[in-house]
C-alpha cells in the first residue's frame, strides 16, 4: 500500500458516526475512499457539498462533480449542494467536528504551516485558516518527510496556517497525538521501529505505550 493510502486509511478510523468532516486537498481527499458506506459520517466539501463519497472511477465520473482538489468525486444518497457562502458559514461557525488537512510543516506545539513557501508562486491559502480555527478537531495527514527532510519540526519555519491548533498527526510511519506538553508517539507502522521514527523527526517525541498501526 502506498504511503498516502496508509495515511488516509488510518485517518478514516478516527471519524465517528454523526461527524461532519471537511477533507482538505491532497492526501486528505483520499480519506473518503476509506469511510464505510454504511457509516453515518458526513463529508463536507468547501466548494458546497455535504454527503461527499469516494473518488469517482470509470463510469462514475461526472465532469460537473468535483471535490476541492478538482478530482472527480461521488456523492452519497441524500447529499446536499449549496453555495460557498453557506459552506463557510458551516466552517467559520464552528459546525465542523473534524477537519483533515495536509501540511508542509507541523511542530511540537501543534502549530501548522500548510499554505506557502516564500518565494514560490501559490494560488492562495484557500480555506485552511478558516478550517483550523472553526473545526472542533484538527487532524494532519502528511508524509513524514519531504525527500528525507523532516516535516515534523521543533518549530515551524514557514508562515503559519494556525497556531497550536493541531490535535493529531498521521504519517505513513506513525500516529502522533498533540498534548499540552508536546508530541506523544502513540502508534507506529509494524515495519518501522521507534528509533527509525525518532531519526526522521526533528521534534521531540514522548514515548510511552506505543501500539501498532493497522495497515
Amino acid at each position: 500500500m502506498e504511503a498516502k493510502d496508509i495515511i488516509a486509511k488510518r485517518i478514516a478510523k478516527e471519524l465517528k458516526p454523526g461527524n461532519l468532516v471537511n477533507l482538505g486537498i491532497g492526501i486528505p481527499t483520499l480519506v473518503a475512499n476509506y469511510v464505510s458506506e454504511d457509516c453515518e459520517i458526513y463529508l463536507q466539501s468547501e466548494n458546497g457539498i455535504v454527503g461527499l463519497g469516494p473518488l469517482a472511477v470509470n463510469e462514475e465520473v461526472c465532469v460537473y462533480l468535483t471535490n476541492p482538489s478538482g478530482q472527480f468525486a461521488t456523492i452519497k444518497r441524500h447529499a446536499a449542494f449549496f453555495d460557498s457562502a453557506l459552506s463557510f458559514i458551516m466552517i467559520r461557525g464552528g459546525h465542523l467536528d473534524v477537519t483533515v488537512l495536509g501540511a508542509l510543516e507541523v511542530d511540537e506545539e501543534g502549530s501548522l504551516a500548510s499554505w506557502i513557501i516564500p518565494g514560490k508562486l501559490v494560488p492562495g491559502m484557500g480555506g485552511s485558516m478558516d478550517l483550523v480555527e472553526g473545526a472542533k478537531r484538527v487532524i494532519i495527514g502528511t508524509t513524514h518527510t519531504n525527500k528525507g527532510i523532516p516535516k515534523i519540526k521543533k518549530r515551524c519555519s514557514l508562515p503559519l496556517t494556525g497556531y497550536k491548533k493541531v490535535d493529531l498527526i498521521v504519517t505513513e510511519l506513525c500516529v502522533i497525538e498533540v498534548k499540552e506538553d508536546g508530541l506523544h508517539l502513540i502508534e507506529r507502522h509494524p515495519d518501522v521501529s521507534i528509533d527509525e521514527i525518532i531519526l526522521q523527526t526533528e521534534a521531540t517525541l514522548h514515548i510511552g505505550d506505543v501500539k501498532l498501526m493497522e495497515v
